[in-house]
């Protein structure tokens, strides 16, 4: 019998790709998503899908009833919110609400990974010459998103000793902190792309920026590593395992659409800080999620991005596939075989 594993999320950027690897590797795949949610890259029949409502923990009792996974991704989240506690309460609140309505199902999970992020970590370590950021550096994030993320590793860690101390089995999971995550599909890094057709790269800050990114396959391959080998309660950052300058992702998106004009303008970080306040008071007036909003300011001033894959590597067996040159060859390919350049 096929293992049965459940991936909220499912059809978003990771999670359809997450869908995609499992149905390969032979689970009996559940894709959660909302109602409203798009199937576009979910059309295999071999998913099983299923609508959970992760603002209602006796909803999900009732949406869970009847199913036993041994495996569970949860990859479900938001990246941008109107309202500030709208991350809190779907990105921790939700988490806990899933966990808690698995285990009352008295379902016996052999591995729960949870999605998380490099941005829990915030602005540290940014002292020229910059180090990697490790598990054991205290995490200080610096964007509401960071921050929810982090209360729902931080409520894991606690959920977990508590059955323990209760002497019931601890919750097997495990955390992945993926750095800035592209490929196909993915909307924010694809607006990058659109603007540089359009002639015009956009810059933050004079300051020394360095960056990793992590192709959306490699996140998939250390997602099912973890499930195999991952051990309860450690925290995987993953990214290509190099370290880019802040122009060098545009220079090869330039590249990749055939060297078109351009005009590469740097701002300093106060005009960013004018635009990203301005254009949160506009999302708030009409109601619509603006890219340019108060963490979009915290996550361009950020000027360290390195991070240290070691214990994946040496842990889970990680070792990334795709590196940025040929990973932005690939997107932009994707971006042009589906029109959205």
């Amino acid at each position: 019998m096929n293992p049965k594993i459940l991936i909220t999320g499912a059809s978003g950027f990771i999670g359809s790709f997450i869908v995609e690897e499992a149905i390969k590797r032979g689970f009996d795949v559940w894709a959660a998503m909302r109602k409203s949610s798009s199937r576009q890259f979910l059309s295999d029949n071999r998913i099983h899908f299923i609508e959970l409502n992760l603002a209602s923990e006796e909803d999900l009792r009732q949406q869970l009833a009847g199913h036993s996974f041994d495996y569970v991704v949860h990859a479900a989240g938001v990246t941008k919110c109107l309202d500030k506690q709208d991350f809190f309460r779907i990105n921790t609140e939700g988490t806990q609400h899933l966990v808690r309505a698995l285990l009352e199902l008295d379902m016996p999970l052999k591995r729960f990974v949870y999605i998380s992020s490099l941005s829990i970590m915030g602005a540290i370590r940014e002292e020229q010459p910059y180090q990697e950021i490790r598990e054991s550096d205290e995490a200080r994030p610096n964007t509401a998103y960071g921050e929810s993320k982090l209360e729902a590793e931080q409520w894991l860690d606690a959920f977990s000793q508590e059955l323990t101390a209760n002497s019931q089995q601890p919750l097997p999971y495990v955390i992945l902190r993926p750095t800035g995550v592209y490929g196909p599909r993915e909307r924010d890094y694809f607006m990058m792309a659109k603007s540089i057709k359009a002639h015009t790269d956009f810059a933050v800050g004079f300051k020394q920026q360095d960056i990793t990114f992590v192709y959306v396959t490699d996140v998939v391959q250390a997602v099912f590593l973890a499930l195999e080998k991952g051990k309860t309660g450690r925290r995987y950052f993953l990214s290509d395992g190099e370290v880019y300058q802040s122009s060098t992702f545009s220079n090869l998106i330039r590249q990749e659409l055939g060297n078109p004009w351009w005009i590469r303008i740097t701002a300093p970080l106060w005009l960013l800080r004018i635009i990203t306040f301005f254009g949160e008071y506009v999302g708030h007036l009409t109601g619509k999620v603006t890219a340019l909003n108060n963490d979009k300011f915290h996550i361009m001033r950020q000027r360290n991005w390195r991070c240290d894959i070691e214990p994946a590597r040496q842990e889970l067996g990680y070792e990334p596939q795709v590196k940025l040159e040929e990973g932005v060859r690939r997107s932009i390919k994707w971006y042009k075989d589906n029109k959205w350049l």
